[in-house]
C-alpha cells in the first residue's frame, strides 16, 4: 500500500456528502416499481363508479344464471293469476297471461346479455382481424380494405338491421347476425389506428428483418399491444348491442314468443301501461341499468389504461 492510500484511508468520511441515491434506497424504489397490468388494476379499483358498474354486473349475471334454475316458476308457465301487483309471492308481480315476472326478467336477462355478448366477440373477432391486416399491410390493400368499410358504415346501422331482420325470421341466431353485419366496423377502425402507431416500432421492424410473417406480427406484436384499446371498445360495444336488442324487440323484431328479452317485455309491458305499469317498469330498470354498468366499467378502463395518467 502506499503513502498516498494510506493517507486517504485517514481522511474523516464526515467530511463527505453521498450525492445521488443511496443503494438502500434505489432498492426500495425497486421493490415499489409495479407492472403495468398491476397498475392498471390498482387505478381501476380506485375507480369507485368504475367498481360499482362491476359489481352490477356481477350481480345481474349470477341473478340471470341463478334465478331461472331455482325459482318454482318456469317462464312460460300461465298461473292463472293476470297483471297480479309485486307482492311477496310474486316480487315482480305477473303479466296478462299470469306468468311470473320475476322468473321472466331474469330469463330475459340471459338472452339479453347472451345476444349483446355474442356480438360483441364476433365484432372484436372480425374487427381486429380486419383492422391488423389492413394497418399492417398498408398501401393498396389498406386502401381498399378501408374503403369498403367506410361504403358499410356509410348506411345507417338500424336501417341495415332492421331490414335483415325484416328479411330473416325471427330468433336468436338472426338477430346476431344482423347486429355483427356492420358492427364491426368501430373496432376495425380503432384497431387499425393502433397498428398504425405501432407497426413502426423497433421491435415489430425487428420481428420483420427476422421473417416473421403477418399473422405472427399480428399474434405476437400488434394485438397484445393494442389490447387496451380493444378491451375498452369492446366493453362499450357491448351495451350497444344490448340496448339495440331492446329496441328491436321493442319494435317487434326481437325473439319470438313465447321467449322473452327485455325488450319484448318492455314491448308488452307498454301496451298495460296504466293498469300494470310495472311490467314495463322492471324490463326498462334492467335495461338501464345494465347499460350504465358497462358504460361505467368501460369508462373505468379507457381512464385506468391512459398512459397520460401513469405516474
Amino acid at each position: 500500500m502506499t503513502q498516498s492510500d494510506q493517507q486517504f484511508e485517514k481522511i474523516n468520511r464526515k467530511l463527505f456528502k453521498v450525492v445521488g441515491v443511496r443503494e438502500s434506497e434505489s432498492e426500495k424504489l425497486a421493490e415499489k416499481s409495479i407492472s403495468f397490468w398491476k397498475e392498471v388494476l390498482l387505478r381501476f379499483s380506485q375507480n369507485k363508479v368504475a367498481i360499482i358498474g362491476l359489481l352490477l354486473l356481477l350481480i345481474i349475471a349470477v341473478m340471470a344464471i341463478v334465478v331461472p334454475m331455482t325459482s318454482p316458476y318456469n317462464y312460460r308457465e300461465q298461473l292463472g293469476i293476470y297483471n297480479a301487483a309485486p307482492s311477496a309471492t310474486h316480487w315482480f308481480g305477473t303479466d296478462d297471461l299470469g306468468r311470473d315476472m320475476f322468473v321472466r326478467v331474469w330469463e330475459g336477462a340471459r338472452i339479453s346479455l347472451f345476444i349483446g355478448l355474442t356480438a360483441a366477440i364476433i365484432d372484436l373477432i372480425i374487427g381486429v382481424l380486419w383492422g391488423s391486416i389492413a394497418g399492417l399491410s398498408g398501401g393498396r390493400v389498406d386502401n381498399i380494405m378501408m374503403r369498403i368499410a367506410d361504403v358499410l358504415y356509410a348506411v345507417p346501422y338500424l336501417l341495415v338491421v332492421i331490414i335483415l331482420l325484416v328479411v330473416m325470421d325471427k330468433g336468436i341466431l338472426p338477430m346476431i347476425i344482423a347486429l355483427s353485419i356492420t358492427g364491426w366496423i368501430n373496432m376495425a377502425r380503432i384497431v387499425r389506428g393502433e397498428v398504425l402507431s405501432i407497426k413502426n416500432q423497433e421491435y415489430v421492424l425487428a420481428a420483420r428483418t427476422l421473417g416473421a410473417n403477418t399473422w405472427h406480427l399480428i399474434k405476437k406484436h400488434l394485438i397484445p399491444n393494442a389490447f387496451g384499446a380493444i378491451l375498452v371498445t369492446m366493453t362499450l360495444t357491448i351495451p350497444t348491442a344490448i340496448f339495440t336488442e331492446s329496441f328491436l324487440s321493442y319494435l317487434g323484431l326481437g325473439v319470438p314468443h313465447p321467449d322473452a328479452s327485455w325488450g319484448t317485455m318492455a314491448a308488452e309491458g307498454n301496451k298495460a301501461l296504466t293498469s300494470a305499469p310495472w311490467r314495463l317498469f322492471f324490463p326498462a330498470f334492467f335495461i338501464s341499468l345494465t347499460i350504465f354498468a358497462f358504460n361505467a366499467v368501460g369508462d373505468g378502463l379507457r381512464d385506468a389504461l391512459d398512459p397520460k395518467l401513469r405516474k
